[in-house]
């Protein structure tokens, strides 16, 4: 069962292998690390059925939390919570709002792009993931000083960068609707995932006039809070 559709931009699949390879190894009896059921899964997934995507989802999925991951050139993953403060936390939790786009597609198919672009050393391709792994770096020292403000304008700047990669990464709905966000009440947002549909994110600090625009325009607000957990194991 899924409480969130696939193809929707928030690690689906990821997920469904992560879960399924725990309840193999507890069928097994097996105690298994979470970096350990990370790499098994992105074994799955990008050694043997060649999806052209990143390893974060079935890390994050893994291990849970607010979480930093370093993606070494050897194929090694480093992990280690985000430091945080209680009040930065709470304020993540309470300001962060997701929005359905009604729209689901293939993380593949748009990736592909981007991925042929990349072995191919494409001199454009490469400056802009450049660009966001700089962003990434930024938004940890936000978070980690707690000036959510400035973490929503890096989210800003992603998404602006992120447009340029493929041209199936946003549409004029999607656009308009970003520009209605931004004009009630978000200081910053992004489309999560690979792009082309799934949920918009927004930070904001007047989250009712956010959520009266956003509802206006017909989209979903899907409630969510931090898990700490990661994949985990429920016995009914």
């Amino acid at each position: 069962m899924a409480d969130i559709p696939a193809g929707t931009g928030l690690g689906s699949s990821g997920s469904f292998t992560t879960a399924l390879l725990k309840a193999l190894h507890a069928h097994n009896k097996n105690l298994v690390h979470p970096a350990e059921l990370a790499a098994q899964a992105c074994e799955i997934e990008l050694g043997r059925l060649k999806e052209p995507i990143g390893k974060q989802d079935q890390y994050i999925a893994a291990y849970g939390g607010i979480t930093c991951f370093k993606f070494l050139p050897d194929g090694k993953v480093e992990a280690w919570p985000l430091k945080l403060s209680a009040e930065t936390r709470d304020n993540l939790d309470d300001n962060l709002l997701l929005f359905f786009t009604g729209y689901s597609r293939s993380a593949s198919a748009i990736l592909k792009e981007q991925d042929q672009k990349s072995k191919q050393a494409d001199a454009g391709m490469i400056e802009n993931l450049h660009f966001v792994k700089d962003l990434g770096l930024q938004s940890r020292r936000a978070l980690e000083a707690g000036d959510l403000r400035e973490f929503a304008r890096l989210m800003d700047v992603h998404w602006q960068r992120k447009k340029q990669r493929s041209g199936g990464m946003s549409n004029p709905k999607i656009n308009e609707w970003y520009a209605r966000a931004m004009a009630n009440g978000a200081l910053g947002g992004k489309l999560i995932g690979a792009g082309g549909g799934g949920f918009l994110m927004f930070y904001a600090e007047d989250k009712s006039k956010l959520r009266h625009a956003m509802r206006t325009a017909g989209l979903k607000e899907v409630r969510f809070r931090f898990d700490f957990e990661g994949t985990k194991l429920v016995i009914s």
